[in-house]
């Protein structure tokens, strides 16, 4: 029987996890489907507090995973496959083990959709991303791509427009999923450009591990051809790792899970940090800081419960 476990080993899963083993709760961490996060993904990261001359991804997770275990928190690796919330202790399937809690922190966060290339998967990281906030530093004075028809690409965009020289916005069909207000703001941008129908057929060049051009594909007439851009931001949207908790816990329309009162999901002691909740900001350090809600409000639960 543990005090708390915790689903995912991203920002919010590792500072739950430090605030959960300084307060002597012995949080055991499920590392989840991506151990480590969207971090992981990512090179330099210039925007968490405390590192002015930025910090590598994966080393920032790495130092937070340190400190977790150094207060005591135990790892296990592996993906959770089903759970009971039903009624106290709750139960977890991960990995052929099954753990019992009387608190859980989920923590699981939410994958990036992608556009299915090999290429792509490689070139994360190095010049092909997921997030303007986070990479679009990068970028200064570069002409760069936006792939994505909606209000996130649209966004992406405006905001990219601020570092880059020209942003070029591709998207598979003549019409856009954008509401009207995003995409007249897009359209009376002049840094940006519209491409489309045009669907990305590949990102090059794998073997230079950086971006510098996409090939393209019309959709309707079938001719190719190559766009030369030094980085591509893919803005298809993000799916959150919901999937084990649907019908336990409450999901808005997108499976992003509800909370109430600070880190509270509808189950009492279930509590939710990060990306599975947060479709909004989705930084590091939101995550960062909804993971110590979450654990403080682990904390006070079990103390309430008198245990």
């Amino acid at each position: 029987m543990h005090n708390v476990v915790i689903i995912g080993s991203g920002c919010a899963g590792l500072t739950a996890a430090i605030y959960a083993a300084r307060a002597n709760l012995k949080p055991i961490v499920i590392d989840g489907y991506e151990p480590g996060g969207q971090l992981t993904l990512t090179t330099m990261v210039e925007n968490f507090p405390g590192f002015p001359d930025g910090i590598l991804g994966p080393e920032l997770i790495e130092n937070m995973r340190k400190q977790a275990a150094r207060f005591g928190a135990e790892f296990r690796a592996g993906a959770v496959s089903s759970v009971n919330l039903a009624n106290p202790p709750f139960q977890i399937f991960a990995a052929k083990e099954m753990f019992e809690t009387k608190t859980l922190i989920v923590a699981a966060g939410a994958s990036a959709r992608l556009l299915g290339l090999e290429s792509e998967r490689k070139l994360v990281g190095h010049g092909l991303s997921t997030c303007a906030t986070c990479d679009g530093f990068f970028f200064r004075g570069k002409e760069i791509a936006v792939v994505g028809g909606g209000d996130t690409a649209m966004e992406e965009a405006t905001f990219l427009t601020r570092f880059a020289s020209r942003v070029h916005l591709i998207h598979r069909r003549n019409d856009f999923r954008a509401s009207k207000i995003m995409l007249d703001r897009v359209k009376s941008n002049s840094k940006i450009s519209f491409v489309n129908p045009a669907v990305v057929e590949e990102v090059s060049d794998v073997s230079k591990n950086a971006v510098d051009a996409l090939h393209l594909r019309n959709p309707v007439s079938g001719a190719t051809s190559t766009l030369m851009v030094e980085g591509v931001f893919v803005a298809i949207g993000h799916d959150p790792n919901t999937q084990p908790f649907r019908g336990q816990l409450e999901t808005d329309e997108n499976g992003y899970l509800i909370t109430h009162n600070g880190s509270m999901t509808n189950v009492p002691g279930v509590f939710a940090a990060g990306d599975v909740q947060d479709h909004h900001y989705r930084q590091a350090v939101t995550a960062a800081g909804s993971g110590c809600m979450a654990a403080m409000d682990a904390e006070k639960f079990l103390e309430a419960q008198g245990h």
